[in-house]
C-alpha cells in the first residue's frame, strides 16, 4: 500500500490521507471514503492523463481510500495524488508529502479556486510541511513561509519529483512576500508591525478623551461605544483605530488571509488587521454566517483578529444587537446547518458608534433635540443591559470647538500600544488584556492596596456585575501597562471606571 497526503475544507481544514492498493480481481479503478461527485469523475481524468502517458493499467483491482472514511470530501484538487499513487505503486516508499492539483487531459496539472486557501490553512494546520503544488500557483504559494512549496507543470514531471532526487531539488521554490520582510522578534516569536498610517489620527480635531480611549483599546482589544452629536467624529475615530492595533503574529496574517479567502476575497497578507464595517440592513446570516446547506463565513467572523465596527448601532436589529453576546463574550461563534457545523473565532475589537437621541442632537449646545422623551427612552432601550454590560469602554464625545487642535499621531499612538505591547509579552501573558480568561485576569490584574479598596468602593456605588468587575479590571491593566507598571494602582483603576458605562445616557 502507498500513501500521500492531501486535505479539504469540512468544518474546518482536515487532513485527508490518500490511500492505494492493488489487488486481485476484476480490473477496475474504484475510490471510497465519502468522496463527493468532483472526486468521483477524478477516474476519468485521471485514466485520460495517464494514457496520454503511455502508462499501462495493471490488469487488477485498484482501491483508492480517502482516510478518514467518515468524512465528507470534495475536490478537484484531489486527482494528482491520486494519478501519482496508480503511476508509482511499485516504486520505493514515497516520501511524507501534500499532494495538491487538477488533471488536464493532457496530464497537465492545474491550479483550483480553493488551492490556495486550503494552503494557508495547512500552514497552520501542519507547519513546515512539504508540499507538491500546479506551478501556476507556486510563486503565490511560495509566500507562505511555513510551508516548503514544490512545483510541477505535469503529471510527468511529479512522476520524476519522486524518482529523481536531482529533480525534485530543482522544483523548490521559496519566495518571500515583501511585507513578510519587516518582521520585528519579540521575545523569540515573530511579528508583523503596521507602518502604513492610511488613516491618521492628526485628522481628528479636539476629541482628546476620545482619542485616549481609543488608545487604551487598542493596547488591549477592548470593546468601546462612541456616543455623540452628527459629525463629532465617531467613525473617524473607530476608522484610524484599526491602524494602531498591536502587531500581528505571522500566524494571525495567514489565519486573516485564510479567512478572507473563504469569502471569496484576494489572500493576500497584509500588515494590517481585518476592519470590517457592515451596513445596519445587514442580513444575520451575512453578519454571523450560515446558508442553507453549507456553513458559510460572516462578517463577525472575518473581523478575527482585528476591528467589527457597528455604525448607527441602534439601527441594527434588536436580534442582530443581541445575537452579538455570544461572540463578545465567549469570542467564537458556532454556526450550524444540516451538512456542516463549525466554529469561527471572533477576538476582535468592537466599535460601535451611536447618536445620543433619534434627531442627534441631545447634547448640542447650539442646536435644539426635536426629540420626546418617550422618543428617546425607546431610542436607548434597543441596548439592553447584558449588551452594554459587555463593552469595556463608553466614550461620550463633545462637540468640536473652533479653539481645539490635532494633539497627537497615530504613528506616535502606535508606538505607544507596541511599548505596552512589549511589556504584556516579557511577563509571558498569550491573550491580549482585552480577551483574558478569568484564570488570566486572577493572575495578571494585580492590584495594589489602595487600588482594591478603591475597587470595592466602586462596585456597590456603580452596581458592577462580575462581568463589569473583570471589564474594569482588563481596561484597567492596559492603563498600566502604558504608564509600565506591574501592579494595577488606584489611578489607573479610576481611569478604567470612566470609561464605565451607567447606561448609554
Amino acid at each position: 500500500m502507498k500513501t500521500l497526503s492531501c486535505a479539504t475544507y469540512h468544518d474546518g481544514l482536515n487532513i485527508v490521507e490518500v490511500e492505494s492498493v492493488f489487488s486481485r480481481g476484476l480490473p477496475g479503478f474504484n475510490i471510497v471514503g465519502l468522496a463527493g461527485t468532483s472526486i468521483k469523475e477524478s477516474t476519468e481524468r485521471v485514466k485520460a492523463a495517464l494514457n496520454f502517458l503511455n502508462f499501462a493499467f495493471p490488469a487488477q483491482k485498484i482501491t483508492i481510500n480517502l482516510s478518514p472514511s467518515d468524512l465528507p470530501k470534495n475536490g478537484s484538487h484531489f486527482d494528482l495524488s491520486i494519478a501519482l499513487l496508480i503511476a508509482l505503486q511499485k516504486s520505493r516508499k514515497l516520501d511524507k508529502i501534500f499532494v495538491f492539483g487538477e488533471l488536464g487531459l493532457d496530464g497537465s496539472v492545474k491550479n483550483t479556486a480553493s488551492l490556495f486557501s486550503l494552503l494557508l490553512f495547512l500552514s497552520i494546520k501542519a507547519p513546515n510541511s512539504k508540499v507538491l503544488v500546479p506551478s501556476e500557483i507556486a510563486q503565490k504559494a511560495s509566500e507562505i513561509q511555513n510551508l516548503e512549496i514544490y512545483a510541477v507543470s505535469t503529471l510527468n514531471e511529479a512522476i520524476r519529483f519522486f524518482e529523481d532526487d536531482d529533480f525534485r531539488h530543482n522544483c523548490m521554490l521559496k519566495n518571500a512576500h515583501p511585507i513578510l520582510k519587516n518582521v520585528i522578534e519579540i521575545y523569540g516569536q515573530k511579528y508583523l508591525p503596521n507602518s502604513d498610517f492610511k488613516l491618521d489620527f492628526k485628522d481628528v480635531i479636539g476629541q482628546t478623551r476620545a482619542k485616549r480611549a481609543c488608545l487604551i483599546a487598542a493596547v488591549g482589544m477592548h470593546n468601546i461605544i462612541f456616543e455623540g452629536s452628527p459629525g463629532c467624529g465617531k467613525s473617524m475615530c473607530a476608522k484610524r483605530l484599526v491602524y494602531i492595533l498591536p502587531p500581528q503574529s505571522l500566524d494571525e496574517v495567514l489565519s486573516a488571509a485564510a479567512y478572507r479567502s473563504l469569502n471569496m476575497q484576494e489572500s493576500d497578507f497584509s500588515s494590517i488587521r481585518a476592519f470590517r464595517s457592515p451596513h445596519h440592513t445587514s442580513t444575520r446570516s451575512a453578519l454571523f454566517g450560515g446558508g442553507t446547506s453549507g456553513a458559510k463565513i460572516g462578517e463577525i467572523a472575518l473581523a478575527n483578529g482585528g476591528v467589527l465596527f457597528f455604525d448607527e448601532f441602534v439601527h441594527f436589529s434588536k436580534a442582530i444587537i443581541q445575537s452579538l453576546r455570544e461572540p463578545l463574550e465567549d469570542h467564537c461563534i458556532h454556526i450550524s446547518r444540516v451538512n456542516s457545523k463549525i466554529t469561527y473565532e471572533t477576538k476582535f475589537c468592537f466599535i460601535a458608534a451611536l447618536n445620543p437621541c433619534p434627531c442627534g442632537n441631545l447634547l448640542s449646545t447650539s442646536l435644539n433635540c426635536r426629540c420626546s422623551d418617550n422618543e428617546i427612552k425607546n431610542y436607548k432601550s434597543r441596548l439592553s443591559e447584558p449588551i452594554l454590560d459587555r463593552i469595556d469602554l463608553y466614550v461620550q464625545m463633545s462637540e468640536i470647538s473652533p479653539d481645539d487642535k490635532a494633539d497627537m499621531s497615530s504613528t506616535q499612538m502606535s508606538q505607544m500600544v507596541l511599548k505596552a505591547f512589549k511589556y504584556q509579552k516579557a511577563r509571558g501573558q498569550k491573550e491580549l488584556n482585552g480577551k483574558l480568561s478569568d484564570d488570566d485576569v486572577s493572575k495578571y490584574c494585580v492590584l495594589q492596596d489602595e487600588a482594591n479598596q478603591t475597587l470595592n468602593s466602586a462596585i456597590s456605588r456603580y452596581n458592577l456585575s462580575q462581568r463589569g468587575i473583570k471589564k474594569v479590571l482588563k481596561v484597567a491593566r492596559s492603563i498600566a501597562d502604558l504608564d509600565e507598571c506591574e501592579l494595577i494602582s488606584k489611578a489607573h483603576l479610576m481611569e478604567a471606571l470612566s470609561y464605565r458605562t451607567r447606561g448609554v445616557e
